[in-house]
């Protein structure tokens, strides 16, 4: 799975797919309806003009990649976390959309590719493959 802000340096420009495919290999990519909800508010907070044109644009070409499905199984591994979280003294409710990534990653067993180790390093069973950004 792809962190948003992997999603966001492909499209600008910082990293080129052939940076992911070099981590990735041949296992599948896919897009998460957490990554389309994050891309559509940035989307939604831009005046118009071409800046929220190209970025429109953007949502249009990620919204054909392979998607996962949030599920019942998903919403349990999400409430594990959050509570988790609480028992340690952290606030899953700042941190809302990366529990949902997480969640949809540690269900089906899958790393989860970002930038932001930062947002992700106390989430327990999470496995991360971190890319520095240029």
């Amino acid at each position: 799975m792809i962190d948003t802000s992997v999603w966001l340096a492909v499209e600008r420009g910082a990293l080129a797919a052939a940076d992911i495919h070099a981590i990735t290999r041949q296992d599948p990519v896919y897009l998460s309806p957490v990554n389309v909800a994050e891309i559509r508010f940035g989307v939604e907070m831009l005046r118009p003009g071409p800046q929220k044109q190209r970025a429109t644009a953007m949502l249009r070409r990620l919204q054909r990649k392979p998607q996962l499905r949030i599920t019942v199984e998903t919403a349990e591994t999400f409430g594990l976390l959050a509570a988790k979280l609480r028992k340690v003294g952290r606030d899953p409710d700042v941190r809302v959309n990366d529990l949902w990534l997480a969640a949809q990653a540690i269900q089906r067993d899958f790393r989860l590719l970002t930038s932001n180790a930062k947002d992700f390093a106390d989430i327990p069973g999470l496995q991360m493959v971190i890319l520095k950004l240029p």
